[in-house]
C-alpha cells in the first residue's frame, strides 16, 4: 500500500511540474476580424467528420446513425451528426479557394452531454443534444466530439498558416436548462464545473492542455455553481421571460428556461472574464458573443475591456443582438455597439436583404433606403457583420429556390457596407425541409459535395478578391444612384477608390433604367469582376466619370472597379473603437508607412509598428471621452476616426433611487465622468429599469475606485428633461477589478 501511495505521488509531482509552469499565450493570432475580411461560419458538429472515433456521446441516442455505420445521417437535425475540429482542417483548401478569410466555429468547450428531453402532448419525445455549443458545461475543455485541445490548436495553426482568422463563439449569457417547461418546469440541469486547481488557485492542465486530475478523487472537475442549490447567487433564478418586453425581463429573466448568469454579481463577473481570458490566450482573433439582447450591458463593457486591454488585445467582438423589423428595440440595438464596443450581428441588414431578395415583399429601393439610414445610424456601419442566413434563422434558399435571384442576393451582401458573414453551404446552395432554425443546421456533408465551381462559391471568391484589393469595399460610403422597385445601382467609395454595383433582382424580367449615373471613375472600360457570372460585362466611362445605364436583363449583376492609389494617409479602420490608456489599437488604410505621427486629438501616441496599410500604436495618456484618431505623414494628415477613450478599468456601479413619474416618464444617471455623460443629459445612461416600481436600478459600467458625483433625472417621452434638486450625489465604485458596488436605494429629491 505505501509503494502505491509513493508511485501516485510521484506521477501527481510530475503532473504538477508541468502544470506550474503557466500555459502560454500564442503569439499566432493574424489581428482582429476587419471589413477587409469575409466571414464564414460553421456549426462544427454539422460540417464535416475528420474523426469517427469521437462521434458518440455519452449515449449511442444522442447520436444521429441509425445504421450503425458511426457516421451521422444528416436526418434528426437534433442530434449530433459528428462534425469536428478535424473535418474543419481537412476542408481548409475548400475556405481558402473560395475566398474566406476568417472563420466562425461554434464554441469550443464542453457543453451538457445528457439528453435534453422536450415531451409532446401526444406523449411522445423530442431527443435533443448540445451539439450547436451553447449549454456550457465547463469553460475550461473542449467538447470532446469536437476533440482535444491539441486538436483546436492544432485547428488554429492551420487557419493562421492559410491566413485565415479565427473566431470562435463565446456564450457569458447562460448555462445549460434547468427547468424543463415541457414537464411542467420540472428541475433538469444547468450546473457548471471547473478544473482542479493548485494551492495558488489556478485550473491545472497537463502538457495537452486537458484538466487532471490534482485532488485524486477520480474526477477531471470539480462543480462550480448548481440553480439548484445557488449558494454564490450565482443564476438569476427568475424563470422563463415569456411576455416580458422590458429590459429586465430580457436581461434578467430566462431564455428558454436557460440558466440566467447574475452578472451583476462580481463572482461571477470574475469567472466569466477568466473564462473569456482562457481561450483568448489560445490565439483566436475574435470572439462571437452569444445573447447580447439578454446580456447586462455594463457587463459586456466590462468583459470586452477587460479581454482588450490584455496583451493579447484587442480582438473582434460581434454578439446577436436579435430584432426584428421594425423592431420596438431597434434604438437599444443600434446604440449597443456604441455603449459596450461589441459590435452587432446586423439583423437590420439580414431581415430587409431577405424581405428584398428572398420573398419579394419590399422593394430594391428599400433596401438602398435601408443602406443609407443605417449607415446614418450605425457609427461604424462597416464593422457591423452582415448576413444573409445564419444557425439562429431560415436558411436563404427556403425563401429562395430560384438561382439567379439566390445570386444577386450573394452580391448584394458582398458589396454592402459591413464585414460579410456566409453561413457553411450556402455557397452550395443548402435548403432545408423546413422554415426552422434548427432545420438549416444541415449536416453538409451529407446535404453536399463541397463542390468549388458552383456560381455561388465563385461569386464569394471573386468578391472577397476585391475587398482584398479596393478598399472601397471594405472601408466606403454608401452612395444610391438610381433604384426601383427591382433594380439598385450604388456606388462604394474610399476616397478616390470606388466600386460600382448594379443589380437587377428579377430572375427572368429585363428591367430598362437607360440613364447615365455620375461616377469618381476616370474615362475609360472596365471589366465586371463577376467575370460575367451574372449577365454582366465591360462598361464605358466617359465625359468626366459618366455611366449609362441600359437596361439590365434577368438575372443580372455587374460590378467595377476603380482602384488609384489615394494620396496622403487615409484612415478607414480601427480596432478597437474603444479602450483606455496603454492599450494596443490597430489602425488600417492606405499610405500609413514611413514616420507617421499618430494623434488622439493634440497627444501623440507611441507606434509599435506599421506598414502602408496597417499601424499598430498604444492609446496615449489623453482626456477620457470621445476623440479623433489622426495619422500625420510626410506633411499631410488623414481624415478622423472617432475612438473613445474610457476613463479606467471598468467595473460595475448598481444604482437605486425611489421616484414616482408619469406615463412615458424614464429615469436616467448623469454625472461627472464620460461614462456618466460628463453632465450631458443626450450622453446620460440608458433608462433605469424599475421591476419592484417605484424604485427604480441600473447596472453603469464606470472605472474601479474612482469618486465621481452624479444626478438623477427624469425624461418624458418627447425628451424633455426634469433635474432632482438638491446636492450632487457622490459615490464612489469598487477598487476591485473584477467587483461590483451598489448604491445605497436614494429617494428623488
Amino acid at each position: 500500500m505505501k509503494k502505491k501511495i509513493v508511485a501516485f505521488f510521484m506521477v501527481m509531482m510530475c503532473v504538477v511540474c508541468q502544470l506550474n509552469v503557466p500555459v502560454s499565450a500564442s503569439t499566432s493570432a493574424l489581428g482582429p476580424v476587419t471589413p477587409k475580411d469575409v466571414v464564414y461560419q460553421i456549426i462544427t458538429d454539422r460540417f464535416a467528420d475528420g474523426d469517427p472515433s469521437n462521434n458518440v456521446p455519452s449515449s449511442a441516442q444522442l447520436f444521429d446513425d441509425s445504421n450503425n455505420d458511426n457516421k451521422g445521417d444528416g436526418d434528426d437535425l437534433k442530434l449530433y451528426q459528428g462534425g469536428d475540429f478535424q473535418g474543419i482542417i481537412d476542408k481548409i483548401p475548400y475556405l481558402k479557394g473560395m475566398g474566406v478569410t476568417a472563420v466562425w466555429i461554434s464554441a469550443p468547450y464542453e457543453n451538457r452531454d445528457t439528453p435534453i428531453i422536450d415531451y409532446q402532448p401526444g406523449g411522445s419525445q423530442d431527443i435533443w443534444t448540445s451539439f450547436h455549443g451553447y449549454h456550457v458545461r465547463n469553460y475550461f475543455a473542449t467538447n470532446k466530439h469536437f476533440g482535444s485541445m491539441k486538436k483546436f490548436e492544432q485547428l488554429r495553426d492551420a487557419l493562421h498558416a492559410n491566413g485565415i482568422k479565427l473566431v470562435i463563439d463565446f456564450v457569458t449569457n447562460h448555462s445549460s436548462r434547468w427547468l424543463n417547461p415541457t414537464d411542467n418546469f420540472s428541475p433538469e440541469d444547468g450546473k457548471l464545473y471547473e478544473p482542479d486547481k493548485d494551492s495558488n488557485g489556478n485550473y491545472v492542465f497537463d502538457a495537452n492542455g486537458e484538466p487532471v486530475d490534482l485532488n485524486g478523487d477520480g474526477q477531471l472537475e470539480n462543480l462550480l455553481a448548481d440553480p439548484h442549490n445557488d449558494t454564490q447567487g450565482f443564476f438569476h433564478g427568475l424563470g422563463d421571460r415569456g411576455g416580458d418586453t422590458s429590459s429586465f425581463g430580457f436581461r434578467h429573466k430566462e431564455l428558454g428556461s436557460l440558466a440566467d448568469y447574475s452578472q451583476e454579481n462580481g463572482v461571477v463577473v470574475e469567472y466569466l472574464e477568466k473564462a473569456a481570458q482562457f481561450w483568448v490566450d489560445k490565439g483566436i482573433d475574435g470572439l462571437r458573443h452569444d445573447a447580447t439582447l439578454h446580456m447586462n450591458p455594463a457587463f459586456v463593457k466590462g468583459l470586452k475591456d477587460s479581454i482588450d486591454s490584455n496583451s493579447n488585445g484587442p480582438l473582434t467582438h460581434f454578439g446577436e443582438f436579435f430584432i426584428g423589423r421594425p423592431d420596438p428595440k431597434y434604438d437599444e440595438y443600434q446604440s449597443f455597439p456604441d455603449r459596450t464596443g461589441v459590435n452587432n450581428l446586423d439583423f437590420e441588414f439580414f431581415r430587409c436583404i431577405t424581405s428584398t431578395f428572398g420573398d419579394f415583399s419590399t422593394s430594391m429601393a428599400d433596401f438602398g433606403n435601408m443602406l443609407c439610414y443605417t449607415t446614418s445610424d450605425y457609427t461604424y456601419e462597416n464593422q457591423t457583420v452582415t448576413f444573409l442566413d445564419n444557425h439562429d434563422v431560415t436558411r436563404f434558399g427556403y425563401y429562395q429556390a430560384r438561382r439567379e435571384v439566390y445570386n444577386a442576393a450573394l452580391v448584394a451582401l458582398l458589396t454592402s457596407r459591413g464585414t460579410p458573414n456566409i453561413y457553411y453551404g450556402t455557397e452550395q446552395y443548402m435548403t432545408p425541409n423546413t422554415n426552422s432554425d434548427v432545420g438549416g443546421r444541415m449536416f453538409m456533408e451529407v446535404d453536399s459535395s463541397f463542390n468549388t465551381s458552383t456560381d455561388a462559391y465563385n461569386i464569394i471568391k471573386n468578391m472577397s478578391d476585391l475587398r482584398q484589393e479596393n478598399d472601397a469595399l471594405a472601408y466606403g460610403t454608401t452612395q444610391i444612384l438610381y433604384s426601383n422597385n427591382d433594380v439598385l445601382v450604388m456606388t462604394r467609395k474610399f476616397f478616390d477608390k470606388e466600386v460600382l454595383i448594379a443589380i437587377n433582382r428579377q430572375p427572368d424580367n429585363s428591367v430598362a433604367v437607360n440613364t447615365n449615373v455620375n461616377t469618381g471613375f476616370a474615362d475609360g472600360n472596365y471589366n465586371d469582376e463577376l467575370n460575367g457570372i451574372m449577365k454582366a460585362s465591360g462598361i464605358v466611362v466617359s465625359n468626366g466619370g459618366k455611366v449609362y445605364v441600359g437596361t439590365l436583363p434577368g438575372g443580372y449583376a455587374g460590378v467595377w472597379s476603380y482602384n488609384p492609389n489615394n494620396n496622403g494617409p487615409k484612415i478607414g479602420n480601427v480596432m478597437s473603437t474603444m479602450g483606455r490608456a496603454g492599450n494596443k489599437v490597430y489602425i488600417y488604410g492606405n499610405n500609413l508607412d514611413g514616420n507617421v505621427d499618430v494623434k488622439f486629438d493634440n497627444v501623440s501616441a507611441s507606434v509599435v509598428s506599421n506598414t502602408a496599410n496597417y499601424i499598430e500604436a498604444i492609446v496615449p495618456n489623453v482626456a477620457a471621452g470621445e476623440v479623433n484618431i489622426t495619422v500625420t505623414n510626410n506633411g499631410s494628415t488623414s481624415n478622423t476616426f472617432g475612438y473613445t477613450v474610457l476613463s479606467g478599468d471598468q467595473v460595475q456601479t448598481i444604482f437605486r433611487v425611489n421616484a414616482n413619474t408619469g406615463f412615458g416618464d424614464t429615469i436616467h444617471v448623469v454625472g461627472s465622468i464620460p461614462e456618466l455623460g460628463n453632465w450631458d443629459t443626450n450622453k446620460c445612461t440608458e433608462a433605469m429599469m424599475n421591476p419592484n416600481y417605484p424604485q427604480w436600478f441600473l447596472p453603469v459600467s464606470v472605472p474601479a475606485n474612482t469618486s465621481f458625483e452624479f444626478k438623477f433625472i427624469k425624461k418624458d417621452a418627447n425628451g424633455n428633461v426634469t433635474w432632482e434638486s438638491g446636492s450632487n450625489r457622490v459615490f464612489t465604485s469598487t477598487s476591485d477589478i473584477n467587483g461590483t458596488s451598489e448604491t445605497p436605494v436614494y429617494n428623488w429629491n
